[in-house]
């Protein structure tokens, strides 16, 4: 993903990203089966170059603070009900990639690459690069749905 800003980059490489890094994504798959998620492709994907990444981020951002984010789906184990009725709401398979701001909230990816923040409330933060760099860099995401279905 060379298209993600130096910034980006820098914080990715802090928390152990490199460019053309590949991670084992069985264990997650396996798991996450067992708990009711479907991965698709595209969560695989994903998650084969940035899953077990912990970034702990701070400080101001674009449109909103900087917050931590960590690409472990395993931390939304107990949650499949959640992603699957709003993956349903907008036709999607809403696949989970992690959590921001230390458990607050989840992080799921949909088929096409679009990020979200999944909660009580819906919103995205952009598809692939921008998502990521959205976390990044602080950029607040655009609120789908503000109440749980």
């Amino acid at each position: 993903m060379s298209e993600l800003s130096q910034e980006t980059q820098e914080a990715l490489r802090n928390a152990g990203w490199e460019v053309g890094r590949r991670v084992d994504t069985s264990e997650w798959r396996t798991r996450l089966a067992k708990d009711g998620f479907t991965i698709h492709e595209t969560a695989e994907r994903f998650l084969s170059e940035f899953g077990g990444l912990s970034v702990p981020h701070g400080g101001s951002g674009i449109s909103r603070a900087k917050e931590a984010f960590e690409f472990d789906p395993l931390l939304a184990l107990g949650e499949d009900d959640r992603f699957s009725e709003w993956g349903e709401l907008i036709g999607k398979v809403i696949a989970p990639i992690g959590e921001l701001a230390q458990g607050r909230y989840f992080l799921g990816i949909d088929e096409d690459g679009t990020i979200y923040l999944v909660a009580d409330w819906l919103a995205q933060f952009g598809v692939g690069v921008n998502g990521v760099e959205s976390l990044a860099l602080g950029v607040a995401p655009e609120v789908l749905y503000n109440s749980y279905p």
